[in-house]
């Protein structure tokens, strides 16, 4: 995903307050701006991988019992590219299962079987099945089930624009006071599926700007995450900036601080591509602010 969402709010009893005044860090601002433009090197190297978010080219849900994928008319599931005839991919009793046509010359995980039960993307290696540049898998989203395909090959990746972005500011890179939340919270954010996922919240992130005091809610993506993940939209959004939200990873909190570094905001898969099941930024994380930090909008973006 969008690793596709945000923050919310409440204080415990008892928690000292502490100054939520926003401040640089001591990180010199050369030595920031080199990790910041180091970051957004990895982060296009990422994107426009062979099979980064460039390369979708199509997502297709599957019906209970067998679809037929491929590339010509007469499949089922018709992919934008690809073998004909890639086989029959068949959903039975919540188990997805594989048979290739002899003549589809796919391969599954880097292997000439014929036939297997597809892992989904909740696995740390979802089963892949590949034939030339094409290649897909299966995806799981609040009990649907679908294919995620992906070509080297495909237009999105190779007349991509680039990026544009604020200029790196010190100033964004904020130490936000952290409230923990013991139990954690939960936030519920939509996706733009229509569904609504739930994802855990440790605590929130307060800050001030402008003389006002702001909140986010950063959730815990995947159980067993080292970092935060954080869905935000700001008064930027629809206009320099994607209107539906930017993604924001933070290292986890130390000495009551949760370090948030704007500058390292970017634009979810969707701004890049109609095939991507991003999350929206929930209420509780839209800004009233104007955050002039990380990417802009995409200039040839989907949407």
């Amino acid at each position: 995903m969008f690793k596709t969402v945000v923050l919310a709010a409440a204080s415990l009893a008892g928690v000292q307050m502490m100054s939520a005044k926003i401040e640089s860090t001591a990180v010199p601002a050369t030595d920031h701006a080199r990790q910041v433009e180091l970051w957004r090197k990895g982060r296009l190297e990422r994107l426009t991988a062979a099979d980064g978010w460039l390369s979708l080219i199509g997502l297709h849900w599957l019906k209970e019992g067998a679809n037929r994928v491929g590339s010509a008319k007469d499949n089922d599931l018709v992919l934008a590219a690809g073998p004909a005839h890639f086989g029959v991919v068949t959903l039975a009793d919540g188990k997805v299962t594989i048979k290739l046509d002899r003549g589809s010359k796919a391969t599954i995980d880097g292997k000439p079987a014929r036939e297997a039960v597809l892992l989904d993307d909740s696995h740390a290696h979802p089963t892949t099945i590949a034939a030339g540049s094409v290649s897909f898998y299966l995806i799981e989203r609040n009990g649907r089930r679908g294919l995620r395909v992906k070509d080297s090959k495909a237009t999105a990746r190779a007349q991509f624009r680039g990026i544009e972005s604020f200029p790196v500011d010190p100033a964004w890179r904020i130490e936000a006071r952290w409230v923990p939340f013991d139990p954690p919270h939960t936030l519920e954010t939509p996706n733009v599926l229509g569904q609504v996922d739930s994802y855990p919240v440790p605590g929130k992130a307060v800050f001030e700007r402008d003389g006002k005091t702001f909140e986010l809610l950063p959730v815990i993506e995947v159980p067993g995450d080292k970092q935060l993940f954080l869905i935000f939209a700001d008064r930027t959004s629809g206009k320099e900036t994607y209107g539906a939200a930017r993604f924001l990873y933070a290292d986890m909190p130390k000495d009551g601080k949760l370090v948030l570094d704007f500058n390292q905001a970017y634009n979810p898969p969707c701004a890049f591509t109609s095939f991507a099941t991003c999350p929206l930024a929930p209420p509780e994380n839209r800004l009233d602010l104007r955050v002039t930090a990380g990417e802009k909008k995409y200039a040839g973006g989907a949407h």
